[in-house]
């Protein structure tokens, strides 16, 4: 881009001020990525619903700090016509667009995302796996039975991932927590009481009390230490 050009570049904050906001999806195309990168934060923060698209176009630019910008000004704006695009930007070869996204699905708070967050908590980064912990945790209802039938995993670490976001989530859990009581599957009922001691709801003492008698030993013990842990909390 040549000296002129420079010099006659919109005057971005200018621009946000007074929400002009057709001039800056018109930069979101410019040549210069820290244009792009001002006019998608400017749009985030104005929140206009036509620059959805045109940020939805951005997310496949070519330069990973404008990406990053894009997905955060689409979580702004809160447009569910971002969900798709940025489920697929959670699988974008850089790991803070990966959580840029992750971040802008927590603010939409679509259920469609909880699924591909959930399989993010697998995710080798630990950035990231936190980023999709936080933004299950906003999704909050959505999230808990798909959480809940995770439990089943192999994976122990991800069984403890997952106990964790139930456990963020806190009331709104409560209520299928207790119903997992009465799983088939051992290490649901483990992970249910444990998750329902952390919470310390008092809703969930007779259930786990009743899990005192079940057959297996580890969903016991998880159960007593559960109650043992309400009951400190009450004191």
């Amino acid at each position: 881009m040549g000296i002129l050009d420079r010099l006659f570049k919109p005057n971005m904050k200018k621009m946000e001020s007074i929400k002009e906001v057709e001039g800056l999806i018109e930069t979101l195309k410019d040549e210069d990525k820290h244009s792009k990168q001002w006019a998608a934060g400017a749009l985030g923060k104005i929140g206009d619903k036509r620059a959805v698209e045109p940020l939805i176009s951005a997310l496949k630019d070519k330069d990973e700090d404008v990406r990053m910008q894009v997905a955060g000004a689409l979580g702004e704006i809160g447009d569910k016509r971002a969900v798709e695009p940025l489920i697929s930007a959670l699988k974008d070869k850089d790991g803070d667009i990966q959580l840029g996204a992750a971040g802008a699905l927590g603010e939409i708070g679509d259920k469609r995302a909880v699924e591909p967050l959930i399989s993010a908590l697998k995710d080798k980064d630990g950035d990231i796996q936190l980023g999709a912990a936080e933004a299950l945790r906003k999704i909050e209802k959505p999230a808990v039975e798909p959480l809940i039938s995770a439990l089943k995993d192999k994976d122990i670490y991800f069984q403890i991932e997952v106990a964790g976001v139930l456990g963020k989530i806190g009331e709104p859990s409560v209520k299928p927590l207790i119903s997992a009581l009465r799983n088939e599957d051992k290490n649901v009922k483990q992970w249910a009481a444990a998750v329902l001691g952390k919470i310390g709801d008092k809703r969930a003492v007779g259930p786990l009390t009743s899990a005192l008698k079940d057959k297996d030993g580890d969903v016991r013990e998880a159960a007593k230490a559960a109650l043992e842990k309400i009951k400190a909390k009450k004191s």
